[in-house]
């Protein structure tokens, strides 16, 4: 085979496969999306390059030489090869990740849900790393459109509509207490609010709490403000401030420190817990992987 051989256009080889299944250029043409004459100028091409006829007509169809048969059924093999190869989805494995995910979690969340998140990174992904962040509300959108969050696990939040959202789990409010406390037995509405509470506000705002309780002239006496959650349970345990938390955080809690939990004495709605991430990486296997990762924690740790 001379150099011109070794630079012929792949492309011919579908022309030539379809005049062959087809038994005709018209045929050809119609099944390629071509012209006729671009299939005849194909032909007259592909003739040049392998010195043979190709085809002979016999009335409406053209026959192919025996040049042709013998060669086909390896020209039909590779075309279907480079065809699958072209189409194959490539398996996605998980073990053989090395990413970084980057997810926003709120104080709670991330006590909840980081302890089983990592035991199925470990097993699945060991090459995998997590940075877990604490991000403002105003700043979820810009962060997962920026690509520097993957992920976030809020409350309900305001977002655009490139931003898809999932529900998780909802959670409940409870008071927790130490053990011991004179209100551990039973707590009405008049003594939650006659009580002193410690609250959790990183950036020292009211609490959404105490925003609802203010919209009707109703006020608790908060004596201490703290930054991190588990640092007001650690306070609640050893003293006589109350503290109100998501169900499922007081539950873990119970495990490490001697407290009482409670039934919140005022009627609120559960409130949902939702994912968010950033459409651009809806479809993409690693991140579906991990979100998938992360939903799993979530149920593991928001239990019903």
């Amino acid at each position: 085979m001379d150099r011109a051989d070794s630079r012929i256009d792949l492309n011919l080889f579908r022309v030539l496969d379809a005049i062959y299944t087809y038994g005709g250029v018209s045929a050809a043409a119609r099944v390629l999306h071509l012209t006729q004459p671009a299939v005849t100028h194909a032909l007259k091409r592909l003739r040049d390059h392998l010195g043979d006829p190709l085809f002979v007509r016999q009335g409406n169809r053209l026959l192919p030489t025996e040049k042709v048969r013998t060669m086909m059924p390896a020209v039909q093999a590779h075309l279907e090869g480079l065809h699958a190869s072209a189409h194959a989805q490539p398996r996605f494995d998980p073990a053989r990740l090395e990413l970084e995910f980057a997810v926003g979690f709120r104080d709670i969340l991330e006590s909840i849900a980081l302890p089983a998140l990592l035991k199925q990174i470990e097993r699945e992904a060991p090459h995998v790393r997590v940075v877990s962040h604490r991000i403002a509300a105003d700043d979820v959108e810009r962060e997962l459109r920026a690509g520097t969050l993957n992920l976030v696990v809020d409350r309900p939040l305001r977002a655009g509509p490139q931003i898809v959202r999932q529900p998780l789990a909802e959670e409940t409010l409870v008071v927790v207490m130490r053990a011991g406390h004179p209100l551990s037995s039973q707590l009405k509405r008049g003594d939650y609010l006659d009580a002193e509470h410690v609250t959790v506000s990183p950036l020292g705002e009211a609490s959404a709490l105490d925003v609802l309780l203010g919209q009707s002239g109703t006020f608790r006496h908060v004596r201490l403000v703290c930054q991190h959650y588990f640092s007001a349970c650690q306070i609640a345990s050893s003293t006589d401030l109350l503290l109100t938390v998501p169900r499922s955080y007081a539950l873990h809690l119970s495990t490490l420190l001697p407290i009482a939990i409670l039934p919140l004495p005022i009627k609120l709605k559960a409130f949902p817990i939702l994912a968010y991430w950033h459409e651009s990486t809806n479809d993409d296997p690693a991140h579906l992987w991990f979100r998938q990762c992360v939903i799993e924690a979530i149920a593991t740790g928001i239990a019903p």
